[in-house]
């Protein structure tokens, strides 16, 4: 049999004999996961360990692998979202923002441009409320819980904006076909604005916890560097890639919904290091707030969903009393309007990196093939390979900054 497929303890079983017999030391194998809370997930990890020390180590996913590509086989397209929402659910909507973009794509739907402004304003809010999470949990793997508790007060605004626009919070289901449900009413606005006055102060205050905290700065510099090269031929994106100093953005390299509008900038980093993953989503909370900011100020009048009845749910008010109303609302609940074949790729800038919706239609009403491109999916194949030769707790700082989200992973 070959070794590839032995579990890694029986791979590991010549080594630890080889190094008992030259010195009579141990080696030993820790099991991290599926089930330990410093993974983030349910996910696993078989280390090999000597002393605190890292030598080896083979990761595992599919614990809670859902089939989510198969389930959208048999969903007709609008009915895809809620899976989307579980993918990432710490930025879900960035990915309903994806999913109707690479469908609009698909039909050749024209969307106003305060849908996409809207849009914009939703994700930078989705990427704030994403980075929010993954640097307030990496202070508390340092052992800092004080920016934790204080940061997640404005994650909770955050959501009540949310659930202002679509009455959902955590899994969103939010928009449609050619743009949102209804437009949004002045309490958004309202809670947006107060947002955007009061969540700079506490974000710098955050900062200042931490990015010249000693103790966090010795966990943190030099733990599970990725160089630039290492990390594109793994297909790092995102924040992750960005820390590793390559400046690649879906927002600026192929705009869509209109960032091209928008200036900001991309923060880099230089070694790929736990910090600089750290200082990159800190960053990037500022320059999503500037895009907010801009969204607001530039923001077109005009309708909030594109003039596109075969695919747009007509009013209550209007299928109550006029026929035709009803006859497009039955048709598309009941995924009755065609969708023509071809073949697409459409990605966003999620909060960890690039968000793909690969499809393959073949007129029918649910999707041939729809492939969900990953990010999470994709860093975790490089985690062994990034905390050799670190100690055991440089593994789980190193984890949290990588931001692995497990229902991304085995979606």
């Amino acid at each position: 049999m070959s070794d590839l497929l032995l579990p890694p303890e029986q791979r590991y079983a010549d080594r630890i004999e080889k190094r008992r017999n030259e010195d009579g030391s141990e080696l030993s194998i820790l099991n991290l996961g599926p089930t330990h809370p410093a993974t983030h997930g349910i996910f696993q990890n078989i280390l090999l360990m000597d002393g605190e020390r890292v030598l080896d180590g083979e990761g595992t996913v599919g614990y809670i692998h859902r089939a989510f590509e198969k389930i959208a086989e048999n969903r007709p397209f609008y009915q895809i979202t809620p899976l989307t929402d579980r993918m990432n659910y710490c930025s879900a909507p960035i990915n309903n923002m994806g999913w109707w973009m690479t469908l609009e794509k698909t039909l050749d739907i024209e969307v106003p441009k305060r849908v996409q402004y809207f849009r914009v304003i939703v994700m930078e809010l989705a990427r704030i409320a994403d980075h929010i999470i993954c640097n307030s949990v990496l202070a508390v793997d340092t052992g800092a819980l004080t920016g934790f508790l204080y940061v997640f007060q404005y994650r909770e605004k955050i959501y009540e904006i949310y659930e202002e626009i679509c009455g959902a919070r955590l899994t969103t289901n939010m928009g449609r076909i050619g743009g949102f449900e209804r437009d949004w009413s002045p309490a958004v606005f309202e809670k947006i604005n107060k947002f955007l006055e009061e969540f700079p102060a506490i974000w710098e205050e955050f900062q200042n916890l931490l990015c010249r905290n000693r103790i966090f700065m010795d966990r943190t510099i030099g733990v599970g560097p990725i160089s630039a090269e290492r990390a594109m031929s793994y297909g790092f994106t995102g924040p992750n890639l960005r820390a590793a100093g390559v400046d690649y953005d879906i927002r600026v390299m192929q705009p869509y919904s209109s960032y091209e509008d928008f200036d900001f900038d991309i923060p880099v980093g230089e070694s790929g290091d736990t910090y600089d993953r750290f200082s990159v989503r800190n960053a990037e909370v500022w320059e999503s707030l500037k895009i907010i900011r801009q969204a607001l100020d530039k923001l077109p009048e005009g309708p909030y969903h594109a003039d596109v009845p075969d695919y747009y749910l007509p009013p209550k008010e209007d299928v109550y009393n006029n026929m035709e109303a009803l006859i497009y609302h039955f048709k598309i609940v009941m995924g009755e309007v065609p969708v023509p074949k071809t073949e697409i790729y459409h990605a966003v800038e999620g909060g960890n990196g690039e968000v793909g919706y690969y499809l393959i239609t073949d007129g029918s009403r649910t999707p041939y093939r729809l492939h969900f491109r990953r990010p999470c999916f994709i860093y975790y194949q490089a985690y062994n390979e990034m905390i050799k030769g670190q100690m055991l707790s440089d593994a789980i700082v190193t984890l949290s900054s990588l931001n692995v989200i497990a229902g991304e992973l085995d979606a």
